[in-house]
């Protein structure tokens, strides 16, 4: 990996673009270079919008169509369905405040409830990852006073998932969308269809 770490948000995008270049993912290349940016809240906060209803999903960088790059803006209480990664790699890192991630397992069958792995509070500056292969996961922001910023990174891109509930495991199909793209605010879409991260 290239020794030098990123300064600024600019910088950290540039080196994922050359990391993305190749068709193989090192995780921990990815991991590592995501760990060493530093956040600075005046690189980030143009595309840090807040809703005050639901956590909003906020596009940064489409990198050459090989990952996405989004700002999640988790107001208080706000939280994700349990959902799954359409066989992408997700890396999530927190940029501001905190968020709770719990793990659960693949349901087995298509009744009864879903099984709670683990659970872990993510840190300002921590880098998470999962995939399918590792399970299934919610995000929630637990804080009642706080908003929480992270930064995602999906490769390959998808434009859908699967949601669970948690009582009886039954599935559904979520599509993503994006609260604003680049900084700006993108149209207003009715209904507001259920988001995941």
């Amino acid at each position: 990996m290239d020794a030098r770490k990123p300064k600024t948000l600019e910088e950290l995008i540039k080196m994922l673009h050359q990391i993305f270049e190749s068709n193989s993912i090192n995780v921990e290349e990815v991991q590592e270079l995501m760990e060493a940016y530093k956040s600075n809240p005046q690189e980030w906060k143009k595309y840090a919008i807040f809703d005050q209803h639901r956590y909003t999903r906020n596009l940064v960088d489409e990198g050459n169509g090989k990952f996405n790059l989004i700002v999640l803006c988790w107001g208080e209480g706000h939280g994700s369905s349990i959902h799954d990664h359409s066989d992408s790699h997700c890396f999530m890192k927190m940029l501001q405040g905190e968020l709770k991630e719990t793990l659960f397992d693949w349901p087995k069958g298509e009744d009864g409830e879903m099984t709670e792995r683990s659970h872990r509070i993510l840190e300002n500056n921590s880098v998470a990852y999962i995939n399918d292969s590792i399970g299934l996961h919610r995000v929630e922001n637990v804080s009642h006073t706080e908003g929480s910023v992270s930064l995602h990174l999906y490769s390959p891109p998808f434009q859908t998932c699967q949601v669970f509930d948690q009582r009886t495991s039954h599935k559904n199909v979520a599509q993503m969308t994006f609260w604003s793209k680049y900084g700006e605010r993108t149209p207003f879409q009715c209904p507001a269809p259920k988001e995941n991260n």
